[in-house]
């Protein structure tokens, strides 16, 4: 759906004071048929070009911010003799509003009152129409002109939906509600005034009250397509067969495009309808093949239908077609997942979850990211990214464990990187400090960083390892990790202090939880003879 005012249409609804206009076409206008009301002025302009109530028409056709370039080739066709009518000088005043040309259009506009000396309320209503249609209009101007109009016409429901526009434009919500209410006690039929009530509730997320309106807005105008487009948007989020229903019902009640067709794909794809949908990407890939967007759909319906050989083409060649700021992170989270399935490609995957990563906007879904990247680089035993994306996963991650935190410092203590192993690990200690887990890999990254003893790093978190595993001393890991780091002191004390009582003491503590250790009692031995006396042994003996 390309416009959600539907205030420019509203002045060609059946008023009589615009009778001599092509009443048809200001119907189909009023139910945003743009291309169909377009074709019939076309046709009722050549045997009646001096008509400027149709010319007017034929610029509402352009809605918005539609071609500008387009109308003024249009308009350029007019004969000189209906330029100088108000309402052909409202049409260009339209035209230089989609320019950008403000005070121009303003001057053909008060030209146009002028002529009609402020009495004519249909040329009111267009150049306050006009200036609610564009986006740089004066909605506070157009109140001004459209409160002349209703002196005019006081029963006119169209200029009270054209009030309530302005007052939507200005965002006050209440002025606005009220206008399209008195458009209602006007006519109750007005399907526009409903619709604008429902849009109203739309920008407040009152579902309730919004789904009410549009349905009333239907009930009073079957033809009303607006109404039927936004039931099916309510709906696509929520219930997708309903959905479907209220799209196809705008679509027979709308003009063809192909962005109906590519919504109507987008349906069946969503519904799992694969092989249609398929069909149907292909269909209008035929007529359009540079459309990336389509590519996209095609793809994620081979991948629906376990296609993933296509699936992947098709999306490089999304890829291709497309533009770098109309990608999504699940664009390159898709493209990641289908190169995960081949062996062989996972830097590639990487490369894709990278850009869905750095794509996404939420921070919380970027971590389903990070962790993918982390299982990759551990399956490439590439540990330095390991650590670098187990990092990124853990910090900020309400939902990251002790076990993340941990594997973060050994990703890094694989790599080789010690230092920062080190740094890992000190904050697991401050977060755990009652684990051993944090004092064990700590002390080992000191040893290995520094391989000689030469600093002594390592000592101290040695120490402190050995403080919490003497708690208990029958668990096999801890007497595991205790005979390391008494083994570790020993040697230090023993090559770097010369202080060979001390290393004496550490081996004799191994033995006293691992009795047989052939290691501790030949160094003991050794270290016996060069300080000249034989130490106790445990327990006395």
């Amino acid at each position: 759906m390309k416009y959600t005012v539907t205030a420019l249409a509203l002045i060609c609804s059946a008023s009589q004071s615009i009778a001599q206009q092509q009443p048809e076409a200001a119907q189909l206008i009023y139910h945003q048929r743009f291309e169909s009301a377009r074709e019939l002025l076309h046709a009722t302009l050549k045997t009646d070009p001096a008509n400027a109530g149709n010319w007017y028409l034929l610029a509402q056709t352009f809605p918005g911010a539609d071609d500008a370039a387009t109308l003024r080739e249009e308009l350029a066709a007019a004969p000189e003799a209906v330029r100088s009518e108000p309402m052909f000088k409202v049409a260009y005043g339209a035209l230089l509003m989609k320019e950008n040309k403000t005070d121009s259009a303003n001057a053909f506009f008060t030209q146009a009152i002028e002529a009609t000396r402020e009495k004519d309320a249909n040329v009111l209503a267009a150049v306050a129409n006009t200036h609610l249609d564009a986006k740089n209009g004066d909605p506070a101007y157009a109140l001004t002109v459209l409160d002349k109009a209703m002196k005019r016409e006081k029963k006119d429901a169209t200029l009270s939906a054209l009030q309530g526009d302005a007052y939507r434009r200005l965002g006050d919500g209440t002025a606005a509600y009220k206008a399209y209410s008195q458009a209602l006690d006007k006519d109750k039929n007005y399907a526009a005034a409903l619709y604008q009530l429902g849009k109203i509730f739309v920008a407040q997320k009152n579902d309730q009250l919004y789904v009410n309106y549009f349905e009333q807005a239907i009930a009073a105008d079957s033809l009303y397509a607006p109404a039927y487009y936004e039931l099916y948007y309510h709906y696509y989020y929520r219930d997708l067969p309903e959905a479907m229903s209220y799209f196809l019902k705008y679509q027979r009640h709308s003009d063809p495009s192909d962005e109906n067709e590519y919504q109507l794909t987008d349906l069946l794809y969503l519904s799992k309808n694969y092989e249609p949908a398929i069909a149907k990407a292909k269909t209008l890939l035929a007529a359009s093949p540079n459309n990336a967007r389509l590519y996209k759909l095609l793809a994620y319906s081979y991948l629906g239908n376990s296609d993933t050989a296509t699936a992947m083409e098709t999306m490089k060649q999304y890829f291709s077609k497309g533009h770098d700021s109309n990608y999504v992170a699940k664009d390159f989270e898709t493209m990641a997942e289908l190169y995960s399935t081949q062996a062989g490609m996972e830097d590639s995957a990487m490369a894709y979850y990278e850009k869905a990563a750095d794509r996404q906007q939420d921070s919380v879904a970027a971590y389903a990211y990070y962790k993918k990247l982390t299982d990759l680089s551990k399956k490439l035993k590439n540990y330095s990214l390991e650590a670098k994306y187990t990092g990124m996963y853990y910090t900020g991650n309400d939902q990251a464990t002790n076990l993340d935190l941990f594997n973060w410092g050994l990703a890094h203590f694989r790599a080789e990187e010690y230092i920062q192993a080190d740094t890992v690990f000190g904050s697991y200690i401050a977060k755990y400090p009652e684990q051993a887990f944090g004092y064990y890999w700590r002390a080992r990254a000191n040893s290995m960083q520094d391989s000689t003893m030469e600093a002594g790093t390592a000592i101290p978190h040695y120490h402190n390892l050995i403080a919490v595993l003497e708690k208990d001393t029958t668990n096999a890991t801890n007497k595991k990790w205790l005979i390391e780091a008494y083994g570790y002191i020993a040697a230090y004390e023993t090559n770097k202090e010369k202080d060979f009582p001390e290393a004496i003491a550490y081996l004799q503590k191994i033995l006293a939880i691992d009795p047989d250790n052939k290691d501790a009692q030949r160094y003991i031995s050794v270290l016996e003879k060069n300080v000249g006396t034989k130490q106790p042994t445990p327990g006395g003996k």
